[in-house]
């Protein structure tokens, strides 16, 4: 038990000693640094927010536009930029591989945290903001909130643990990714609830597990509002056997990886 705890101890150690190194390479000390993570998911998001806004009014199906939009588009740039950051993770990062206490899985562990905090940074100070300005309401219930971002990012981590080794074995993948993750929009919740679907197209889109953690979050903030339709069960059909492969993939990449 003790050389568990120590063991433990010295990863969290190399994970924190990844993240400085991660954040110092990427964004640099200079200006807001880090902080630029949250630049593009807000950006982003008020400027869909806005144009739904001029295209619907202020409110749809009983909510407030601009937040909807909000609670939904940042999760969802948080999954492509993950995506994005996964491909060729490995091959730039090989020669901290050669030091033993860094495990490949590491790499990808560090990429994903840097995404999921920073999205969450962005997702929190919008939902301050626009609430500040009377276009966000008091979430619902805060425990809903959490448990859909923890679905949405568990399912993030899921996919890339796949794609991270497989784009270091197929060029052919990194040159679609971007189309297939665009083709994702419509099976992760961002833009539309399940009960605004029709029957046959809500019984498509609840494959994805994306969606249900999406409907636990716009549960947590808008409450009664909306009749979410989602499985807290489901999900881990998908996360448990993605995950299991994922591993299997990074470890078969390790064998053949080459360290310099």
């Amino acid at each position: 038990m003790a050389s568990f705890q120590q063991g433990a101890r010295i990863q969290l150690r190399v994970i924190q000693a990844l993240i400085i190194r991660e954040l110092t390479t990427r964004f640099g000390r200079e200006n807001i640094g880090f902080l630029w993570v949250m630049a593009e998911p807000l950006l982003f998001a008020v400027l869909v927010g806005l144009l739904w806004r001029f295209q619907k009014g202020e409110m749809d199906h009983g909510v407030n536009i601009i937040a909807f939009v909000a609670t939904g588009y940042i999760p969802f740039v948080m999954f492509r930029s993950a995506i994005n950051r996964a491909q060729g993770a490995f091959t730039a990062n090989s020669s901290l591989l050669y030091h033993r206490q860094v495990k490949i899985l590491d790499i990808l562990l560090v990429r994903f945290l840097v995404e999921m905090i920073g999205h969450l940074m962005a997702w929190i100070f919008i939902a301050v903001v626009l609430g500040a300005a009377g276009q966000f309401p008091m979430p619902y219930d805060l425990g809903y909130v959490l448990l859909g971002w923890l679905y949405y990012s568990i399912f993030t981590f899921s996919v890339i643990s796949i794609v991270a080794p497989l784009s270091e074995m197929s060029e052919v993948l990194e040159k679609i990714l971007p189309v297939t993750v665009y083709m994702m929009i419509p099976f992760s919740g961002a833009f539309v609830m399940n009960s605004w679907l029709t029957p046959a197209f809500r019984d498509v889109v609840m494959w994805s597990p994306a969606v249900h953690g999406m409907e636990m979050m716009r549960y947590g903030v808008f409450g009664d509002a909306v009749y979410p339709q989602y499985s807290a069960s489901y999900p881990w059909f998908f996360f448990a056997p993605a995950m299991v492969l994922g591993l299997y993939l990074c470890r078969r990449l390790r064998k053949h990886m080459v360290v310099e």
